[in-house]
């Protein structure tokens, strides 16, 4: 295949899955929103976490809220929890590496608030084990995943909503991720500040 044609492929390919998860997430989506709203009418916050791409998709949501999306509004309570390296390392050093969200979420934690978590395979331990952590202190999750869902979607409480890429490519499920969590955005904005004048 020449570069050209697989240049164009990726494109193709993101087309085609952005395509069907139109289909299957406004539902999850919707309900996520509003759970993150009500969260924020509570005086809740919005933690998130994932490793590496996933790591920066947490840090692009919370930034969003933090500062502004689209338009200009106070900023709103969220935190990223991969952002902190000397906490991160003591964790990972002083206990081990799956509990680097974990012990966060349950120091910072509590039942007002949401917790975004990030992996595109759902199997990823720390974030597993941020949700187990965020159930204890009876937080909402939300799941963003991909693939089948992994381990993260057999530790879905009632309260916890999963919004599933359907992918296998971690591409392409990264890709929709980041739509997803500017619709989050746009959807928080809109409901908590009103629509466009």
């Amino acid at each position: 295949m020449e570069l050209a044609d697989r240049i164009g492929q990726h494109f193709q390919d993101s087309i085609a899955v952005k395509q069907q998860s139109l289909e299957v997430l406004i539902e999850p989506i919707h309900r996520a929103g509003e759970a993150m709203v009500n969260s924020l009418l509570n005086n809740g916050k919005i933690l998130s976490c994932g490793n590496g791409g996933s790591a920066g998709d947490a840090q692009h949501f919370s930034a969003e809220l933090l500062n502004r999306f689209e338009k200009e509004r106070p900023g709103l309570p969220a935190m990223a929890l991969t952002t902190d390296s000397s906490t991160l390392t003591a964790i990972a050093n002083d206990y081990s590496y799956e509990e680097i969200f974990s012990k966060q979420v349950s120091a910072l934690g509590q039942a007002s608030d949401a917790l975004l978590a990030i992996s595109t395979s759902g199997n990823s331990a720390n974030v597993a084990a941020a949700m187990k952590a965020a159930q204890e202190r009876e937080m909402l999750t939300v799941v963003l995943s991909g693939n089948d869902g992994g381990t993260m979607a057999s530790l879905l409480g009632e309260q916890d909503i999963e919004i599933r890429v359907p992918s296998k490519r971690t591409a392409r499920i990264q890709e929709v991720h980041l739509v997803i969590i500017h619709c989050l955005c746009d959807f928080i904005d809109t409901q908590l500040f009103g629509g466009d004048e």
